[in-house]
């Protein structure tokens, strides 16, 4: 387990499964926020946590219902109070995935240079990798270099169809 995922452990104080039309979303949150949104069998999803499943927590049933609307293609946006728990490299292109507007996509070396590290694509598709709040934070927009659909830690399958979700063809999807 990473060091993040171990630190959201620790952190968590309640968790919620939620449906979805891409698999079940797991949804777990610390005091000062949303900290993770894991589908099921998707990379890097973490261990049991032992924190309850409280999917009447406030937070948590704001979370659900603003993904129930995302879902529903209504054009919802999430301002839930996200905790962002990683490395300060990390925490930075998590932030730069966020200004990335729904139907908008970029591309790994886009999101090196909004970081200020234009030589670290590497490390910024690591980061990307990484990304503990699936959906929330728009990982799915970001692309390779040529426009092709790479690396999504659910699925390229989801990958896709979140980006047909938000009004995004795959095979021109760098805008």
């Amino acid at each position: 387990m990473t060091s993040a995922l171990a630190a959201i452990g620790r952190a968590c104080t309640a968790q919620a499964r939620v449906p979805t039309p891409l698999g079940p979303l797991l949804l777990v949150r610390t005091r000062a926020g949303l900290a993770g949104a894991w589908f099921e069998g998707q990379r890097h999803h973490p261990p049991a946590y032992e924190a309850p499943l409280r999917p009447d927590d406030a937070l948590l049933a704001q979370a659900a219902a603003q993904l129930d609307r995302y879902f529903e293609g209504d054009g919802a946006t999430f301002d839930v109070a996200l905790d962002l728990v990683g490395s300060d490299f990390q925490r930075a292109v998590w932030r730069a995935l966020l200004a990335i507007p729904r139907g908008r996509t970029c591309t790994y070396a886009d999101i090196a240079r909004r970081v200020g590290a234009p030589a670290a694509v590497r490390a910024v598709g690591a980061a990307v990798g990484r990304n503990p709040l699936s959906i929330l934070v728009p990982c799915h927009r970001v692309l390779g270099s040529d426009g092709t659909l790479t690396g999504y830690a659910g699925g390229l399958d989801r990958k896709a169809a979140l980006l047909r979700l938000e009004g995004v063809e795959a095979a021109a999807a760098l805008h």
